[in-house]
């Protein structure tokens, strides 16, 4: 059966103000596509924590929680953590590694993302961001249905409808949607 609007469809049963929960604008093919990242963060007695990733590369998310820790200074090292695209989708692709290290911050920092925000942009290991692939196009998606502003690397191109936060870097990221070490110290 046809479905006519797939990222409507991902975004339907999506609860807001959650932490640990963002948008992220990813391709399927050459299609723009909104999905849910969550990620769940958990204390763990455990040796070695936990890292889950369901929808998303493993080592994509050990190499973003590496990158948070070393880079962004949010600690994940003691903790267990689970990552997830809702709906069923796999994300193969980097464009949505800013999402996920903005979820796996808020849910250890326990601070909800705006919820007309969208993230898109790979993360590098110096916690640079970069360009992701047809970003006009995951722009104008999200504006077409109802996101109003989108966390993007310093040189995105901007498209109308939708307020670009252009950012250099994770830490940068993580500034723009409130989300501090400082806060992360205080949950902990």
């Amino acid at each position: 059966i046809d479905v006519p609007d797939p990222s409507a469809l991902f975004l339907t049963d999506r609860r807001a103000g959650l932490p640990g929960s963002i948008v992220a604008p990813v391709l399927e093919g050459a299609r723009p596509l909104l999905v849910e990242v969550q990620a769940l963060v958990n204390s763990s007695t455990a040796p070695m924590p936990r890292r889950s990733a369901q929808g998303l590369e493993s080592s994509r998310l050990a190499m973003l929680l590496a990158v948070l820790d070393a880079r962004a200074g949010v600690s994940v090292a003691d903790v267990d953590v689970y990552a997830s695209v809702a709906g069923g989708v796999r994300v193969i692709e980097a464009g949505a590694d800013l999402a996920v290290a903005i979820a796996v911050a808020s849910a250890r920092i326990g601070v909800a993302v705006p919820d007309d925000l969208v993230a898109i942009g790979e993360i590098g290991l110096g916690g640079e961001l970069r360009q992701a692939g047809q970003t006009p196009r995951r722009l104008a998606e999200a504006a077409r249905l109802g996101f109003r502003r989108a966390i993007v690397p310093a040189s995105s191109a901007g498209v109308e409808g939708i307020e670009l936060i252009r950012v250099g870097s994770v830490v940068e990221a993580l500034a723009a949607v409130g989300l501090s070490v400082d806060q992360q110290r205080a949950a902990s």
